[in-house]
């Protein structure tokens, strides 16, 4: 495996048997101080006891897995490392979480952050990931899990506005701390991970406050299935929101879809049904109108009739769907519903920039009070990289993030470059992509999805666009 810059959410084949995973920083005056740590998690997304638990208090795990190697210095610049032995996971470990937590200050005051997987034998660099941050006072840098009896490594790079207490709580550890203010959003320091003084227990499955889900118009009339599964993920939604500091926040969401000929398998598998079931919770939580705006693209863009919650069933069974080529195309096709879109028309070539520019159009022509979301899915074959990139730098002034989901491992072009692009005022585009986007939990997934939006919100307000 060859050394390579990573872009947040990407992920490589990890070949090596033992790695080192190492957050490098350049220190100075005013720059706090980072301290490393590792969770080794179980397929539920969380530790089994406080044992799984690596930081410099409690430097090796009891498998000798993972080790935490302490710091090292030299002028203008610092280090602190994970060492893993991959060989010596135990089975029932299914992923190991790179954190980091920052004393004395956030990440946002930490020059020079980035994050390099190394093969422990021969010291070679294997990938690197830098990493930008805000007001976060704990972060996770990536992650190690596996994949069809390999081992891969994904760069995250997701922040903690609610702090260390937001992460262990996340993952199922409870930080008792002094003083409830000492974690809230506006701390402007958290302690390192666990102090000595400070216990760590495992902690029952985080929740939102019962309160923090929002009713939703329509939800009495699903399924009693789904609504279950609704009401569940609703409140995974607002434990995320709360996460990154964004409680109460309100939007409209539009979901895109993307029904390309490479496509197919995904919808005929019933993937991206339950992608749009699992969206469906986003904007439940985030508007309670019980409406969701929605377009589908290949070649050309089409809007779908609004997804409206009490009638989710019938829209997925109607309007999931993929290209339907044929020879002759003279009128409609028969048996289609009059809602639905003839996918003919859609083609089956990647165009993203005229979906791009439709949806930009429709939130031009009907303005909200809050700002948009948009969910768009691809999975991958961008090829249209400066149309794309002109489309949205152009957008950065509008009240609009656009949080791209690749849906496998692809070419996603400009899509995977656009947090690294100068010259916007904000941030306006958030990118990820995942294996296979069945296998991940809802807490993983919506806090990937909710990760950049609440800090756009920030920046935009203080740029006057929002």
């Amino acid at each position: 495996m060859t050394a390579g810059s990573m872009s947040k959410g990407s992920n490589l084949s990890v070949d090596a048997p033992v790695v080192r995973v190492e957050l490098a920083w350049v220190p100075g005056p005013g720059v706090p101080d980072i301290d490393a740590s590792a969770l080794l998690l179980t397929a539920a997304g969380r530790v089994r006891d406080d044992g799984d638990f690596v930081f410099y208090n409690q430097p090796r795990h009891a498998s000798g897995a993972v080790t935490h190697q302490g710091k090292r210095s030299a002028p203008g610049a610092a280090a602190d490392t994970v060492e893993v032995d991959l060989r010596s996971v135990e089975p029932v470990v299914e992923r190991i979480v790179l954190c980091a937590s920052a004393d004395g200050g956030t990440f946002g005051q930490v020059p020079g952050l980035v994050l390099r997987l190394l093969d422990a034998g021969s010291g070679s660099e294997l990938a690197r990931f830098d990493m930008a941050a805000g007001t976060e006072t704990a972060f996770i840098g990536g992650e190690l899990y596996r994949r069809q009896g390999t081992w891969k490594f994904r760069a995250v790079g997701q922040g903690y506005a609610s702090g260390l207490a937001g992460l262990a709580t996340d993952f199922g550890i409870t930080v008792d701390e002094p003083s409830p203010a000492a974690i809230g959003p506006q701390a402007s320091s958290v302690p390192p991970p666990v102090p000595p003084a400070v216990p760590v227990t495992p902690a029952r499955p985080a929740t939102a406050d019962p309160g923090a889900p929002r009713l939703t118009k329509g939800e009495e009339r699903l399924p009693v299935d789904m609504r279950k599964r609704l009401s569940l993920r609703k409140e995974q939604v607002a434990v995320s929101l709360r996460k990154h500091g964004a409680t109460g926040v309100t939007a409209r969401v539009i979901l895109v879809l993307d029904a390309s000929g490479s496509m197919s398998f995904l919808y005929s598998k019933g993937v991206v049904a339950d992608v749009v079931e699992r969206m469906a919770a986003v904007a439940a939580q985030l508007d309670d109108d019980g409406e969701m705006q929605a377009w589908t693209f290949a070649s050309n863009p089409a809007r779908l009739p609004d997804l409206r919650l009490g009638e989710l069933p019938d829209w997925l069974r109607l309007h999931v769907r993929v290209g339907e080529m044929g020879l002759f195309r003279r009128g409609r096709k028969k048996g289609l519903d009059p809602s639905q879109v003839d996918m003919r028309d859609v083609g089956i070539q990647n165009e993203e920039q005229k979906v791009i520019a439709e949806v930009r159009a429709f939130v031009r022509d009907h303005p909200a009070s809050a700002p948009t979301l948009v969910l768009f899915f691809s999975d991958g074959g961008v090829y249209r990289n400066s149309e794309i990139e002109r489309e949205l730098r152009e957008a950065v002034e509008e009240p609009v993030f656009w949080q791209f989901v690749g849906l496998g491992r692809s070419n996603y072009g400009v899509l995977e470059r656009f947090d690294t692009l100068p010259g916007r005022r904000v941030d306006n585009v958030g990118f990820f992509a995942v294996d296979d986007i069945s296998t991940v939990p809802d807490p993983e997934l919506y806090d990937r999805l909710l990760s950049e939006f609440p800090s756009w919100i920030t920046a935009a307000g203080r740029a006057g666009i929002l």
